[in-house]
């Protein structure tokens, strides 16, 4: 059941992905043309972001398909690493443009321009409803993958982007106030910024082989503590497998004798309460320890 499950959530991913990618290609597309004939940085730097968002969509396709494959004698973990690698990756392609954007948007400071208000308000609105439609795809699997909740929060970021656009597109066209546009651009790259601090260092992060942040290590030293035949812990270890899994060391010290239903109790609850799906414990009976050696706050 458990295999059909995962099944079930790997094809409804990969829809999610077709869909995403095919449905924001089409509309970077029109929102650059529209974009560069509406002679509006902001929609131009919308479609930037919004490019930026179709690799990172696409390169998080990728990673989930190599983490699915097999381990080999050489890569005995498998692939599932990629997954952070993509992370990274997606960072940098971020940062990439926000770099195009600025130059775009300094170069149009000085030059005043007549924009197409009309143009600007429709092509945004619409990127509402693509983004707010992307986001909702990626809404179940937010929870448990780095890279599917960054895709999701991109997305929405681009919905609230898309929204703003649309109202300096209406205040221009009433008013007239030209550099509205410019200004839309600038929070737009603060938009990007903010989103690629926190993927940059989450993805840092579970590089180094940090704990991952939906785990208190506190709490796992507290558990594995409170157990009965329990004396001591040390060399507590916990680090990402790949965006959506972790893995945990252990040596704990007895002074009773226990069998391999005493580690196989431990995994499971260590699964159930933290999700930790691969566990490696050592029993050392009789050694008197009961420091733990890793730094548990």
């Amino acid at each position: 059941m458990v295999h059909d499950h995962l099944h079930k959530t790997d094809v409804n991913l990969g829809n999610a992905f077709r869909i995403g990618i095919s449905i924001n290609i089409i509309f970077v597309i029109v929102e650059v043309l529209y974009g560069y004939y509406s002679n509006s940085m902001a929609l131009i730097a919308d479609a930037g972001h919004n490019l930026s968002d179709v690799l990172a969509l696409v390169f998080s396709w990728i990673a989930v398909i190599l983490s699915q494959r097999k381990p080999t004698l050489k890569f005995t973990y498998g692939f599932r690493r990629s997954t952070i690698l993509i992370a990274l990756l997606n960072t940098i392609l971020l940062l990439a443009a926000v770099a195009f954007i600025v130059f775009e948007t300094i170069q149009r400071l000085g030059k005043p321009i007549d924009i197409n208000s009309n143009s600007v308000i429709t092509i945004a609105a619409i990127g509402i409803l693509v983004n707010g439609f992307t986001a909702w795809l990626f809404l179940k699997g937010k929870k448990h993958d780095l890279n599917i909740r960054s895709a999701f929060v991109h997305f929405i970021a681009d919905a609230l982007v898309s929204l703003g656009v649309v109202v300096a597109g209406i205040i221009m066209l009433f008013t007239g106030i030209l550099w509205l546009d410019s200004l839309v651009s600038f929070v737009i790259i603060g938009v990007i910024l903010y989103s690629s601090y926190h993927l940059l260092i989450d993805s840092i992060n579970l590089a180094l082989d940090a704990v991952p942040e939906n785990i208190n290590i506190k709490s796992v030293n507290d558990y594995l503590e409170s157990l009965p035949e329990v004396s001591g812990i040390h060399d507590l270890h916990i680090w990402a497998l790949s965006t959506t899994e972790a893995a945990l060391t252990v040596h704990l010290t007895t002074q009773v004798q226990t069998n391999v239903t005493f580690i196989t109790n431990i995994q499971r609850q260590l699964h159930k309460r933290f999700k930790i799906e691969h566990a490696t414990i050592q029993v050392e009976f009789g050694i008197v320890n009961s420091k733990c050696e890793t730094n548990c706050n």
